[in-house]
């Protein structure tokens, strides 16, 4: 029994358990199944992406410190975020991916890194 390729239909030679005829169409394929289905989460994700390397790009050592005029000025929401940590000291921090913050007095914001 014959295997057709599951991006162009063609036929497949080589290894039985080959799913693609070439790398073309392996990653034409991949690219298909992992696009962001919608441009409602185009956008999130796009705006996640920004707020991560907003993050990242202040917060060289892992933490530090930083002011909400120049997370606005860099272009952050802080709408959008991936998780939310409330610790037992009674701390929230709120997460995008692996780069936090936690609200200060005075318009200041600790940024921290978690330790994956």
């Amino acid at each position: 029994m014959s295997k057709t390729c599951l991006e162009c239909g063609e036929k497949i030679v080589g290894r039985e358990d080959k799913k693609f005829c070439s790398d073309g169409c392996r990653n034409a394929y991949n690219n298909k199944m992992n696009k962001d289905s919608t441009n409602y989460m185009r956008n999130i994700n796009n705006k996640l992406r920004k707020n991560y390397r907003i993050l990242s790009g202040l917060n060289v050592d892992g933490k530090s410190k930083t002011t909400k005029a120049k997370l606005l000025s860099k272009g952050f929401d802080f709408d959008f975020m991936t998780n939310v940590l409330h610790t037992k000291s009674g701390n929230t921090y709120c997460f995008v991916y692996d780069q936090g913050y936690m609200v200060l007095e005075n318009d200041f914001y600790m940024l921290v890194k978690k330790d994956i």
